[in-house]
């Protein structure tokens, strides 16, 4: 079956398929047993899930692949660290109302689900209060309500979780309705899913993306050029021919990604799956990921050694949120 053809149902399999028990994670890619109790201690606070199609881009028996790092529960994560804590950007004081978060001039935040196709072991939302959330129809026309009555927003930001784990009927649904709104003219969504899961970039998605009047803008979250696959770069390809602007965030994570030669490797693969380099996040300092942390130091070192031997183009923006501030804040270059 081709990537574009494949039914609703091919990547509601791969939902449904991923890895949830720590266990099954380790008899799959021949983990040491010593390692285990841990991460089973540790995924009762944060649970393990992780797609088959990312798992099949691992080393068995490695426990330094750069993709097992990313989803592994480690003994690390119980570690009490000063200055890391469930809100590291500041997220409660900047709610709307439930849901909806304005954090920036000119742009609303919704959150549309808390559902992922991964748990990022180094997420910034991984102690976000998701059962707050309203869902359903009602809480989104009250948020579209909210943006409407203000003028200065131009750009709504789809959030999660992962926007695209919801029903295209429900997705098409709520960009319906902000379309509807005359001053809103971008909409932005944040997805881990074309990496995930790359069936998810199926007829019915580009569809309705293709038939809206606002400019779509696609940020997907990759820190390793080990994530790409033929299907990968097949499924990035097929949104940015609809039209989409494609951009790529990743989190700089030691032991993963802290080094110029793997964030070159990441640049080259993203462009040549139609993805521009645009963000490369210093770690927020949530509780349970202090272990990834790569000082501001060698972060500027590392960039220092990128912008040496890489086309401008290829560079992303090496910034950190500060709750609070108008903007991102730019680490790099510095003074």
């Amino acid at each position: 079956m081709e990537l574009g053809l494949a039914s609703g149902t091919a990547w509601r399999s791969e939902m449904a398929s991923a890895i949830r028990d720590v266990d099954d994670l380790w008899d799959t890619l021949a983990l040491p047993l010593e390692m285990l109790p841990a991460a089973r201690e540790q995924s009762k606070a944060f649970p393990l899930m992780v797609t088959r199609p990312f798992l099949g881009r691992m080393k068995r028996g490695d426990l330094n692949d750069p993709l097992l790092r990313q989803v592994m529960p480690l003994a690390q994560e119980g570690a009490v660290i000063t200055g890391y804590g469930p809100d590291p950007v500041g997220e409660s004081l900047v709610h709307d109302e439930p849901g909806l978060l304005r954090k920036y001039q000119g742009r609303a935040l919704l959150i549309c689900t808390g559902s992922c196709a991964v748990h990022c072991r180094y997420c910034f939302r991984r102690h976000f209060p998701y059962d707050q959330r309203p869902r359903g129809k009602r809480w989104w026309s009250s948020a579209c309500e909210r943006i409407a009555e203000d003028s200065s927003i131009d750009e709504v930001i789809l959030s999660g979780g992962d926007p695209f784990v919801l029903p295209d009927n429900e997705l098409q649904a709520l960009v319906t309705d902000l379309a509807q709104i005359p001053h809103v003219e971008r909409l932005r969504v944040h997805t881990r899913l074309p990496i995930m899961i790359p069936q998810r970039i199926d007829e019915a998605l580009l569809s309705w993306m293709a038939q809206t009047r606002l400019k779509v803008i696609v940020v997907i979250h990759a820190n390793h050029a080990q994530e790409f696959d033929d299907e990968v770069v097949e499924s990035l390809k097929r949104l940015a021919m609809t039209g989409v602007h494609l951009f790529n965030q990743s989190v700089l994570m030691k032991d993963i990604n802290d080094s110029a030669e793997a964030l070159l490797a990441l640049s080259k693969r993203l462009l040549s799956s139609s993805v521009m380099p645009y963000y490369l996040h210093a770690l927020d300092p949530v509780q349970g990921a202090a272990h990834f942390a790569v000082s501001d130091e060698r972060a500027c070192v590392i960039m220092d050694e990128l912008h040496r031997r890489a086309s401008g183009y290829l560079i992303p923006r090496l910034v950190r949120e500060v709750p609070g501030e108008v903007g991102k804040r730019w680490l790099w270059p510095h003074a």
